[in-house]
């Protein structure tokens, strides 16, 4: 199999794989990985390929997920200078005001020693504003995350799914005030979903080294044609809590692109998943692509990809952009 490549977080120093490993959905899930035991098993497939970063969020399972990883970490024996680790804040775990859909520094201040509690963790590496928060002013936000870095809970943060102009204005307020910066932003990112990382964040990579850590690479498995003929039984659509996946993994004109993709996938000998990811890789605005896996052999499969990055050629590439923007 190709070797790993690993890439700087934008303009920070931190090295990432290309491909790293999420846990959204699998964690703590009576559906997917459910102990420890099967979490470790599937960390330690990816970190044998030559996967360093290991995403997760206050909000997956409540912070069960949070508390498998970390028991997987510690199963596994692996020392902190070996991996890389992410936590996401917003969503919150207790229905109260202050602690729920929130980035204020209330809540920004207690939901990181939770997380780090969970995780039997000193520090995690990453830490985002899951959601931004209109309710909140962003310099409040900014000064919180700024004093969470300061403190040693969090190496770095940045932001998940925020617009190029709140990313902006929170990182005017970081100069301005000579506090740390946000250096991330964690958008969703595939070949059926490019323009926020193709062209709303343009400006961000050169203006302030933005770097990505993109999730949903396959589209929520819609990527890999196996919704072509509906959503099969055990598919992450038919989980419970996640109906409102099936409009868009059942809509005809989506289901018309991946027939197109499907087609160039198999010219190529590869599976349309392994293209998917590649495709991701291809762009050098990406740090890392994060992947996600319910088992050790999708693990193995996911990691496949690297093999599929030197067939994307500017003819293919060309051809992709014809079946997705159509």
């Amino acid at each position: 199999m190709t070797e790993m490549q690993y890439r700087r977080l934008g303009g920070t120093g931190l090295q990432v794989s290309v491909l790293s490993f999420g846990s959204w959905v699998t964690f703590a899930n009576a559906d997917q990985i459910e102990t420890t035991a099967q979490a470790a098993e599937c960390l330690a497939v990816a970190k044998e390929a030559g996967v360093n970063f290991f995403d997760n969020a206050e909000g997956y399972a409540a912070g069960e997920s949070e508390r498998v990883m970390g028991a997987a970490f510690r199963q596994l024996g692996w020392q902190r200078h070996e991996y890389v680790v992410s936590t996401k804040l917003y969503w919150g775990l207790h229905n109260v005001p202050n602690m729920k859909n929130t980035l204020n520094r209330k809540y920004l201040t207690q939901a990181i020693e939770g997380s780090l509690e969970r995780f039997g963790l000193e520090f995690v590496d990453l830490v985002y504003c899951h959601r931004p928060d209109p309710a909140t002013p962003i310099e409040e936000t900014v000064w919180a995350m700024s004093e969470m870095v300061s403190r040693g809970q969090a190496l770095y943060w940045g932001t998940s799914e925020w617009s190029a102009d709140e990313i902006r204005a929170a990182w005017d307020i970081a100069e301005r005030h000579h506090l740390h910066k946000p250096v991330v932003e964690q958008p969703q990112y595939n070949m059926l979903h490019r323009d926020r990382v193709e062209v709303e964040y343009t400006r961000l990579y050169d203006d302030i080294g933005l770097g990505t850590t993109i999730w949903s690479p396959l589209a929520s498995g819609l990527l890999t044609g196996k919704y072509q003929n509906g959503i099969p039984e055990g598919s992450r659509a038919s989980l419970p809590g996640y109906e409102w996946l099936r409009a868009s993994l059942t809509d005809p004109a989506q289901l018309t692109k991946v027939d197109a993709l499907l087609a160039i996938a198999a010219d190529l000998g590869v599976a349309l998943s392994q293209l998917a990811l590649a495709w991701c890789v291809k762009n050098p605005r990406v740090s890392t692509v994060i992947t996600g896996a319910s088992s050790v052999q999708q693990v193995r499969d996911n990691m496949t990809a690297l093999d599929a990055i030197e067939l994307l050629t500017d003819e293919v590439m060309a051809r992709i952009d014809v079946a997705t923007r159509g």
